[in-house]
């Protein structure tokens, strides 16, 4: 299955529907042919009565900050979260900004702290502390 992303006029996520894999061609109720590829998909579902004035995009769980996690090619620079952002320009999803603090790297398609992340240990993890701008060791 394929999941598809509804976005609102201010590129916000507003939903986010599993639907018919690209390659498939469907008859509508009409008796009308859907599908076939991505675009054709994505046109038929921004045009559901329901999804008046959404447009859509078709959005893959296995794109994770611009890398495919199964070694195949990344779609939009992340799987659509809602609440998060479409940008246009890029073509690519935004999740939301975990702090006020860290910028979004769009190369990476990753938000970033101001400091860089030491590296995590058997002993202890780094939680970011938004109050000092800085990571904080946590003992496990």
């Amino acid at each position: 299955m394929a999941h598809y992303a509804l976005i609102n006029k201010d590129n916000t996520v507003v939903n986010v529907i599993t639907g018919v894999d690209e390659d498939i061609i469907q008859t509508d109720i009409d008796g009308t042919q859907v599908g076939g590829s991505g675009e054709a998909w994505e046109s038929y579902y921004a045009n559901l009565p329901w999804n008046t004035g959404l447009i859509c995009k078709r959005t893959s769980y296995n794109t994770v900050h611009n890398q495919h996690i199964e070694g195949g090619t990344p779609l939009r620079g992340n799987f659509a979260s809602v609440g998060g952002k479409y940008d246009p320009t890029f073509d690519l999803f935004i999740p939301i900004q975990p702090f006020p603090s860290w910028k979004f790297n769009y190369t990476k398609a990753a938000w970033e702290a101001p400091v860089i992340k030491p590296e995590d240990t058997e002993e202890y993890v780094w939680k970011w502390s938004e109050i000092n701008k800085e990571w904080i060791k946590v003992t496990i």
